[in-house]
Formats: structure tokens, sequence, C-alpha cells
């Protein structure tokens, strides 16, 4: 058996490590930290299980959901599936049902409440020429200028809370092409694929934990808390950030370090606070309008999801492509949910991860799978259609193992 190296214990690691043990190869997982799972794994506060930022998943990931399955995870009991619903605590918004696409889409568009009937033709006319065209635009586009004359409550309440969750930033920056790319899959690609899967449990218990079990049992070797100082030598997938992949690979592969370095990231915060009442919320996720002042664009209902008794009244709310520090995003979210929810919260912690995603920018050119000899990158960050998302990292994992066989 060939041994293969694996730098990196993230989402993308370990679905190299998963496929490449499936493959026939001797798999040695090497991680940094004390605990796998990377950007989504379970943080501990005063002994409650949190996460290092919020996650969602859509039905169309079928590789992580895949994976999962491999896994031996019951994604019916670990997920919470509802149609989409981008509705804030009003009822304004756009709410899809179980209706099999396009169908779904078109009653949700229908039947979205605070959009006039100008406002639904001018969507669906231009959700047609997107169709027509492919879901291809000019490499150079922004979301802003795909989507530039649609009405505000289009824009305000479907485009941004979209590109915003999807793309890790604001439509006047975010990639036209990858967004397009993200839409396809979500409303054309079959049955539920434009479903929202919400975590009940942990991110470290969603996969990272079970992955362990299943290595180890695979005959794999698992090392934490090694951080890998130089390039090991035989076959290598590096599933490290793009920032140690370009550190480890600067001698052997110059340029691709140079582009790998040259990515830049944004951020995200999660503020965890809890509140002394039930909440009558019509899903556990709900949109939140959103600016400077207001910064959160999802609130989330911990203890629906998770139906345990420690997580009753706990409240996630999530700002992407967060600029402030952790102390103003904290007050001004908590602000936020007084006056958009009529929350009074007691503040637990804010979680920022200050390089949660690479900046989904549009022309962006992204690091190539293949570094050097016996060396292949997998991540995220790494070319592909996706932006910075579970499903990206996890097909990535995917396709560096596949590479091993050449």
């Amino acid at each position: 058996m060939k041994t293969v190296n694996v730098v990196g214990g993230g989402w993308a690691g370990l679905a190299a490590a998963v496929r490449a043990t499936q493959l026939g190869f001797k798999v040695r997982l090497l991680e940094a930290a004390p605990q796998l799972g990377g950007r989504a794994r379970r943080v501990m506060h005063d002994g409650l299980a949190l996460d290092n930022g919020q996650h969602i998943l859509i039905g169309a990931y079928t590789s992580t959901l895949g994976l999962m399955k491999t896994l031996g995870l019951n994604t019916q009991e670990t997920l919470h599936r509802q149609p989409l619903d981008l509705r804030f605590i009003d009822g304004t918004g756009l709410q899809l049902n179980h209706w099999p696409a396009p169908l779904n889409v078109l009653m949700g568009v229908a039947t979205a409440k605070g959009w006039s009937w100008r406002d639904r033709w001018a969507f669906l006319r231009r959700a047609q020429a997107w169709q027509n065209a492919g879901f291809v635009c000019d490499a150079s586009t922004t979301v802003g200028q795909l989507c530039h004359g649609l009405p505000t409550p289009v824009i305000e309440q479907l485009v941004e809370p979209l590109c915003v969750s999807a793309l890790n930033l604001t439509s006047e920056h975010a990639s036209g092409q990858v967004f397009l790319r993200v839409l396809k899959d979500a409303l054309l690609s079959g049955a539920g694929s434009s479903d929202t899967l919400i975590p009940r449990i942990d991110l470290s218990q969603l996969l990272p934990d079970a992955a362990l079990s299943w290595l180890q049992s695979h005959g794999a070797e698992v090392v934490l808390g090694e951080r890998v100082s130089e390039m090991p030598k035989g076959l290598v997938l590096l599933a490290c950030p793009a920032w140690q992949a370009a550190e480890l690979t600067q001698s052997i592969a110059p340029s691709w370090a140079m582009q790998a370095q040259s990515l830049k990231h944004t951020a995200i915060a999660t503020v965890y606070a809890r509140c002394t009442r039930s909440l009558d919320w019509p899903s556990p996720m709900l949109a939140l309008r959103h600016d400077h002042q207001s910064p959160a664009q999802f609130a989330f209902d911990k203890g629906r999801l998770a139906g345990t008794p420690d997580m009753q009244g706990l409240v996630a709310m999530v700002v992407s492509d967060c600029t402030l520090e952790r102390d103003a995003v904290t007050a001004a979210v908590l602000q936020q949910a007084q006056q958009q929810l009529g929350l009074s919260l007691t503040w637990l912690t804010t979680v920022v991860e200050k390089r949660a995603t690479f900046a989904c920018t549009p022309g962006l050119q992204r690091p190539a799978m293949q570094v050097a000899k016996s060396v292949w990158a997998c991540g995220d960050h790494v070319a592909g259609p996706y932006p910075a998302t579970l499903e990206g990292a996890v097909r990535s994992g995917y396709a560096a193992a596949q590479a091993l066989m050449s």
C-alpha cells in the first residue's frame, strides 16, 4: 500500500483522507490543532458545546451528504431540513414549499409577502434570462451588476441574503459567475436541492468526530497537535489553509505559493446570547434586515434546533463579511436583536473567525489542485466552481484524492 500524507484535518482533509482510504492508500493525517474540523468545529464555552461559526447546508450539497452517509451518520436526525425560508420576523420575504422545482420557486415568488406583481415578474424574467444563458456570465461581473435593475424588495429579500450567506460578500463585491453556479445547483438540481439543512448538533459531531472514528477503524493514522513545518516526503495532499500551504510550497512551487498567499479573506462573526422567554419565530432561522449599524444577516433558535435543555433560549446571530472588531460587533448585534426581534439578550460569547473564507470576487484566479510532482492541494480555496462552502471543501478533497490514482 502506498502511503499518502494528508496535511490538514478540516472538512477537505477529512474528505480526502476518507476517499484515499477507499482507494486503497494508507493514510497519515496530520493536523496542527488539538481537534479536527478546521473552520467548522465545536468550541466549548462554560461547558456548553457551541460552534466556531454557524454553518448551514443546502440539499444540493450532495457530496457532503454522501460523505456523512459513508461515515454512518443519519442526516435525518442530525440536520433540520426545511424549504428555503428567507422571511423576516414580520413575515415579509420569500418562502419556498415542498413542491418539485421549478414549481416551488414559482409559487414562492407568487406568494412572497411584500413583493408587488411588478417585483415578481421582474425576478422571473431575469431568472429565465439567466437560465437561457446557461447560468453563465462574464467573469468580471459582480452580483450587483448581474442583478442591476431588479426591484428593491427582490434585492433586499432574496439576492443579498443568498449572496452574503453563500459567498460571504455583499453583492457589490461578490462574483456573479459563482453566484449563478450556486443558484443553478440550488434551483435546478432536483427535488429538495434548494432546501436549507441546519445542524441540530455541534459541527464536530456533524462530521469530524465520525470521520476520526471511521479513519482509525480503517487503518489510517491520525496525528493531532502536530504542525507540519516542512513538506513531507512521498505523496502529499495539502488540505491546510492557503497561507500555510503557501509556506510549505515556497521552495518547490514558488508561483503556486505566491498565488495561494495572495488570496484575500473575509471574516464571519457569530454572537451567542440567551433569552429568558421562549421564541415564537415561524422558523428556527430568521433573516434580518442589515446594514452597518445592524450587521447580522441571520438569527438561529438553537434551542428549537437541538431540543436539549441546555440549549433552550440560546440564540446565534451571524455576521457574514464582518468588518467590525469583536466588541463592536457584539454591541451592535445585541442592539439589533432588541430593535428587530424585541429580545433582551444576555450575551454569552462572540466567536470571530477572521479568515473564515477567501474573498470570492469577480475574476479571481484560485490556486490549481496540482502543486508539484506528487503534491496536490485541496480545500474550498482551490480552483473550482464553488465558493468557500463545506460542499466546496468536500468536493475538492474528493478530487485531490482521486488525482492520486494518476
